[in-house]
């Protein structure tokens, strides 16, 4: 027994140094953890089991048979985060360049099976170089059987891609599948094709960087959620995540204590918004003086700054928040703002994460380059999400909510359970000044004085019609509160509706305008 145990020992070492180290030493000066190092630190100190430590590929051919190495480029298995089972894969770029062989994707989708049967998360740490050329199909084909999972298991399980190196080719569409994707700055690239390959079909000389790094899929092109600084931040990233989403689509988030008192006020709210409704003001400081701790975590920072989404608590409950950001654009939704809240909104819905939406917007974002873009099609993604949505809906009109955007951002109509809004809110089909040019154009075009008469007409309109007192009167806003209670009001619904039970018709799925 001793011999053999001496054997097992000397087998786990050779497979826990992977490709060697001179190529660990090589991931170490690009600023890279090795694929075991990254576990250690994502996951609770000791927690770490490892599956199929001695898988080996198959491959025979191209001088394949004399190169093998266990674990075949990537280490799977699972541990615990704060406590709490999650299933993870990491590659190895040490092995291989960390390419996805037949055997390396079964590893993959072993754990995401078991995730699956036990309701756990999944936490892919991806560092490839892609499809092991040498597999061919088989090689293809481990692709698909992980897309597969992928996209059979979203909504059930929670999953997150971290990339930490390249992601090349058909590897980049598992993480554009699943919920949350960061992003380590200048290390990491996602790309269909690479610079090299532009440059040769279209002439565009471009670096990785700018093609597909951190920044570009932060920006530009949504596909990452965060952009981290280095492997240690992006794994804490992950870590901060999970804090505020549930095990499984069964499950509720978790319920953290806090001693921060329900029923605070907060009189500062007075002197943040300013009563002239074309004034700006930050709603990320609205959003943190009234949750836990004053602690808002924010997803997709810099992409479509208009809008503002990211979970905190209340009360100790998880809450999913969706926001318009009148430092950008005025808070009006255009086509990447209604994309973003979008995706934001069917997560919280799959996930039993109440949504509390703080709503100021003067309506969709006009524009020729908006309507070419797609502004109908994706604005009805925002539409479709909202309306779909059976987890507690809590809306708070803030200051300004005009035209069909009032009716998508949870409004009454679209189910929302509970409705707020503050004294100074204006519901209304458009702002003031635009309805009044259309309903007293000729009253003003005839007036001795025509600009006076507008402002004139303008004070009686907002007065009379821009207010929140005629939506309460039709019952669409249930309460107009007092700003400093904000914070007890809103825990004040979450505790109403925490019981809520509501269904959608009986359908395989909706056709959602993607």
């Amino acid at each position: 027994m001793k011999d053999k145990l001496n054997e097992l020992k000397e087998k786990e070492q050779e497979a826990e140094i992977g490709g060697g180290l001179q190529r660990i030493e090589k991931q170490h000066a690009q600023g890279k953890l090795t694929a075991r190092e990254r576990l250690n630190l994502l996951l609770d100190e000791g927690s770490f089991v490892e599956l199929d430590k001695f898988v080996v590929h198959r491959c025979a051919d191209f001088g394949m048979d004399k190169q093998k190495i266990y674990g075949d480029g990537v280490v799977t298995g699972y541990g615990t985060i704060d406590g709490r089972l999650v299933y993870v894969f990491s590659q190895d770029f040490t092995v291989f360049g960390g390419s996805l062989s037949s055997m390396h994707a079964k590893k993959i989708c072993k754990i995401m099976d078991l995730a699956a049967k036990t309701g756990a998360p999944v936490i892919g740490l991806n560092d490839s170089g892609g499809a092991r050329i040498q597999e061919g199909v088989e090689s293809l084909g481990g692709y698909a059987d992980i897309f597969l999972r992928n996209t059979l298991f979203s909504g059930v399980v929670p999953q997150i891609s971290v990339i930490m190196g390249p992601t090349a080719g058909g590897a980049v569409y598992s993480p554009a599948v699943t919920d949350f994707t960061i992003m380590v700055k200048n290390t990491s690239f996602m790309f269909i094709t690479g610079p090299d390959v532009i440059e040769a079909v279209t002439g565009e000389k471009i670096t990785k960087e700018e093609l597909g790094g951190a920044e570009a899929h932060t920006t530009k092109t949504q596909v990452a959620h965060f952009a981290a600084e280095n492997d240690e931040d992006a794994l804490m990233l992950v870590r901060e995540l999970l804090q505020f989403i549930p095990q499984n689509n069964m499950e509720e988030p978790p319920f953290v204590p806090t001693d921060d008192p329900i029923n605070r006020n907060e009189e500062s709210i007075y002197d943040l918004i300013p009563s002239d409704p074309n004034k700006p003001y930050n709603i990320k400081d609205l959003i943190k003086k009234v949750v836990d701790e004053n602690y808002f975590f924010e997803i997709q920072e810099n992409y479509a700054k208009n809008i503002v989404i990211g979970f905190a608590r209340l009360g100790g409950r998880s809450v999913g928040i969706v926001a318009n950001q009148p430092m950008y654009f005025a808070g009006a939704l255009d086509y990447k703002a209604a994309i973003k809240a979008a995706r934001f909104v069917r997560f919280c819905d799959a996930f039993n994460i109440p949504i509390i939406t703080f709503e100021d917007q003067p309506g969709y974002m006009p524009g020729v380059a908006q309507e070419h873009n797609g502004v109908i099609i994706h604005g009805a993604k925002l539409l479709y999400a909202y309306a779909e949505a059976t987890v507690p809906k809590i809306t708070l009109i803030v200051r300004k909510a005009y035209g069909g955007a009032y009716d998508v951002l949870g409004s009454k109509h679209f189910r929302a359970d509970i409705n707020y809004a503050y004294p100074i809110a204006e519901i209304a089909v458009m702002g003031p000044d635009g309805a009044v040019n259309i309903l007293f154009r000729r009253e003003i075009q005839e007036a001795e004085n025509p600009v006076e008469k507008k402002a004139e007409i303008v004070k009686m309109y907002r007065e009379k019609f821009a207010n929140p007192y005629i939506a309460a009167s039709l019952g669409y806003i249930d309460e107009i509160i007092d700003p400093a209670q904000t914070r007890l009001k809103l825990i004040q619904a979450l505790e109403l509706t925490k019981n809520k039970r509501e269904s959608n018709p009986p359908k395989k799925h909706g056709n959602i305008p993607l």
